[in-house]
């Protein structure tokens, strides 16, 4: 017999009681925002915050002031410049560029629209294509730059991806014949922006591309989806290769 609060239990009894009451489950406020906004769109986030904390922190030991994070030496040795991608074999720029910002509003922007976009297309694409959708569009943006862009001037931010975002969101809007002219308005106003000072045009037109083409071979193979995932792979080799190889126009002349 087992005492109870009030006289005694047989062990059987207590047994049968407590198989009755269910334990109350607390799913983590992580999870719950995973589940919400995606945790592939989260993790890229962290990362995007991280590097520019990052930056900040270098910035301040160096002597300058932390929200100037692009003075910083880690921001001079990851932004991409396409000189130095070349004559220095620094081809890591091409990629590390894209989870760089310059200043808290540059982030603050850039991390809004992937908060709202890359969380609709994680829900549409998965985890695994979403993310390398991503990192196609980032280098479709690399590309640009490497080839047309200006050698000695310094390129950073998620910009490229996030158009890249939006080009394959269109993308798969028409394939499923939805209404594309929100998204048309939204992204003719953010082109009509990319021409002000100090904003990457080609690096914006260059990711818009290249994830539109990789929404492209999605939904051209959505009835092989084993082979989706090793396409958009060989896209984005193909897409390193030409940032890496191929001499600007400035550079033959």
């Amino acid at each position: 017999m087992i005492e109870a609060s009030v006289g005694f239990q047989c062990p059987e009894c207590v047994a049968a009681g407590q198989a009755t009451v269910r334990t109350a489950r607390s799913s983590g406020g992580l999870r719950t925002a995973g589940r919400r906004w995606g945790v592939v769109t989260l993790g890229l986030i962290a990362l995007n915050v991280a590097m520019f904390l990052v930056t900040a922190v270098s910035a301040a030991v160096s002597g300058f002031a932390p929200l100037d994070n692009y003075d910083s030496p880690v921001f001079d040795r990851l932004s991409q410049m396409p000189l130095q991608v070349i004559l220095l074999d620094e081809w890591w720029r091409v990629l590390t560029a894209a989870f760089l910002h310059i200043g808290p509003v540059h982030l603050a922007m850039n991390m809004l629209a992937l908060l709202l976009f890359g969380s609709e297309l994680e829900r549409q694409l998965g985890r695994a294509r979403y993310l390398a959708v991503y990192l196609v569009s980032a280098l479709g943006g690399a590309v640009a730059i490497q080839l047309l862009g200006d050698l000695g001037v310094p390129v950073a931010g998620a910009s490229a991806a996030i158009y890249g975002l939006l080009g394959a969101l269109g993308v798969l809007m028409l394939a499923s014949r939805q209404d594309v002219r929100g998204l048309l308005t939204l992204l003719a106003i953010n082109v009509f922006i990319s021409f002000l000072p100090g904003v990457s045009l080609l690096g914006h037109l260059g990711g818009l591309a290249a994830g539109a083409l990789a929404a492209g071979i999605l939904v051209l193979t959505r009835r092989s989806r084993p082979r989706q995932l090793p396409a958009l792979v060989v896209l984005g080799v193909v897409l390193l290769v030409v940032a890496l190889t191929l001499p600007t126009p400035a550079m033959v002349l």
